[in-house]
């Protein structure tokens, strides 16, 4: 996972980097054009030789950060053309620096400060990039941007989204102009990028479900700052990416030693005569998981129904049978609520029996989520000696009817709200949507960057719980090393295993949803398409290549300095723009 830092954070690590390891501040300054002008080369098939890139420059950093690449493609034989929006002589420090080695080098530098002067260059420019860049504002953006620079935004939004040149692509350096760093408040309109280049670490407005989308493609290059740095301040807010899954896999993989028995039992409680089919979607991915065992237990009525149409690897019991009050002591994860009846009295009787009597990991989805509305509400586990985890997964309805409340203003921070809810609760909590937001107990959100509105169908939330209660049944069974998120685990071990299992499961579940929008369509694609991209999400993960991407490092090396790159992406790699 990646920290996540604030704009004044950042700005710390900044001043610790040149204050502790001698690198100066222009050196970071001109890593940071560099790690763009790599990825522009990259999205250019290789070569800027030629190609017209407009770059829009505010006065400070940021606009900083975009002279310095300015003056780099130029040495390269881009095309380039600086706006600066407003006089080199009021910009400051290592920004004034680039912006006169800019204006004596680009093919074209401007010096623009109104709307008049904006709309006149405009008129008599060719508007033909290949590129544009965005630099005006960033992390720093705290106010309501003036009317005419905002107008800019929109006017370029527009001239990059109506282009007849359907493979111009725009850039964002750190963060889409026009957004709030730290609150992902709309200061102005706001720059729509196809790839934002961020630096060391993530920020807020990079991450945030209603932000995300602006930033297109994320990739967070590192340009001199040791993560030794980043360690050092304290977060809540976190980016799950491929290395998590990654782990998992790794650590649960098959050995000659695994059999079924080995490698987790997961039960799944599911279905009504109504609702069949989320019974079967549920059980059905629990078993693409890589779990050994897979039950799925089903009311009578609804029995021949789903066995109709349950994959035969997955054993199918009745509750309330005696096979069936057998289970619970075999079972490594339960997972309970996909298509159950939210009226039936002696389903609410078990739902909360599973929850209150666990010994194992409950996992609580869909119909069985009714019955822990206000005022029941989540049982106390506060006298339990061993926590004994807990997993709620409600879409945005679900967590509002379990908030008690019908105005949306209550969940309007959703990360604030996920995070009360699961530390208050004592539960982990996976709020869906296309981000997916996991909350942890002690307080911890993580933010997950995998899927799709296309995901937003019926059975997707199925779909969902079934990779959950397989993955966290593997994370039970398998011996793992959770020490990667919490060095101190005590006896929280088995609330660390289910977490891990949790970030794991939906970051793979989110890739398949890509992968099935790269194959189908968002319009086409279907929760049976979801599941049987696992097995592509899976190769993904294992080959280490679920992003596209590429080497983005910073130019200056110091000791204890890694340098890895970062890469964060909607899009998995068989998605081709």
């Amino acid at each position: 996972m990646q920290k996540v830092l604030t704009a004044a954070q950042m700005r710390e690590v900044d001043r610790l980097t040149t204050e502790r390891y001698g690198i100066p501040s222009i050196i970071l300054m001109e890593n940071a054009a560099h790690a763009v002008a790599r990825v522009i080369t990259e999205k250019l098939g290789g070569s800027v030789k030629g190609k017209s890139i407009l770059i829009l420059c505010g006065k400070g950093n940021n606009g900083g950060d975009g002279a310095a690449l300015g003056w780099k493609l130029a040495l390269a034989d881009a095309q380039v053309e600086v706006v600066l929006f407003g006089k080199i002589e009021d910009t400051h420090g290592d920004a004034n620096v680039n912006f006169g080695a800019a204006s004596g080098s680009v093919a074209w530098f401007r010096q623009i400060e109104s709307k008049e002067e904006w709309e006149g260059w405009l008129k008599r420019s060719w508007q033909d990039w290949d590129v544009v860049v965005d630099a005006i504002f960033g992390t720093g953006l705290n106010r309501p941007v003036d009317a005419w620079l905002s107008n800019v935004i929109r006017h370029t939004n527009i001239l990059n989204g109506g282009s007849p040149q359907s493979s111009r692509i725009a850039i964002s350096i750190d963060i889409p102009s026009g957004l709030n760093s730290d609150t992902g408040e709309e200061m102005s309109d706001v720059f729509q990028a196809d790839v934002t280049v961020t630096f060391t670490a993530p920020k807020p407005a990079n991450v945030l479900p209603k932000t995300a989308p602006f930033n297109g493609e994320l990739l967070v290059a590192q340009i001199g700052s040791p993560y030794s740095l980043v360690d050092e301040f304290v977060s809540e807010l976190y980016l799950s990416e491929s290395s998590e899954a990654e782990s998992f896999l790794a650590e649960t993989e098959f050995t000659p030693g695994s059999y079924k028995n080995k490698r987790g039992h997961a039960l799944v409680i599911a279905g009504s005569e109504t609702y069949s089919g989320a019974a079967v979607l549920a059980g059905n991915s629990a078993i693409r998981s890589g779990v050994g065992l897979v039950t799925l237990a089903c009311p009578a009525e609804a029995k021949t129904e789903i066995a109709s149409r349950l994959l035969p690897e997955v054993i199918l019991a009745t509750i309330g049978s005696k096979e069936f009050d057998e289970l619970f002591g075999k079972a490594n994860a339960i997972a309970v609520g996909p298509g159950l009846s939210a009226t039936d009295l002696e389903i609410e009787s078990l739902v909360r029996k599973v929850v209150e009597e666990r010994t194992t990991p409950v996992i609580v989805d869909a119909g069985a989520l009714w019955f822990f509305n206000p005022p029941t509400g989540i049982p106390d586990d506060a006298d339990k000696n061993v926590r004994v985890p807990l997993i709620l997964t409600p879409h945005e309805g679900e967590f509002m009817r379990l908030l008690g409340t019908d105005d949306k203003e209550s969940i309007k921070d959703r990360v604030a709200a996920v995070r009360e809810f699961a530390t208050s609760n004592n539960v982990i909590l996976v709020l869906k949507g296309e981000r997916v937001l996991i909350g942890h107990p002690d307080g911890r959100v993580v933010v997950n960057p995998t899927g799709n509105s296309g995901l937003g169908k019926a059975g997707n939330g199925d779909t969902l719980t079934g990779v959950l209660a397989g993955f966290i049944a593997q994370s039970v069974a398998i011996p793992r090393d959770y020490a990667f998120y919490t060095p101190d685990i005590g006896q929280d071990a088995k609330l660390e295993e289910a977490f891990e299992g949790v970030v794991a499961a939906v970051y793979v579940a989110g890739l398949a949803g890509d992968i099935a929008e790269a194959k189908y369509g968002k319009r086409v694609m279907i929760a049976s398409n979801v599941r049987e991209c696992l097995a592509d999400a899976f190769k993904s993960v294992e080959k280490k290549d679920t992003y596209k991407g590429f080497v983005i490092s910073c130019c200056f090396v110091v000791s204890d300095l890694r340098n890895e790159p970062r890469i964060h992406t909607k899009k998995h790699e068989i998605k081709k723009k």
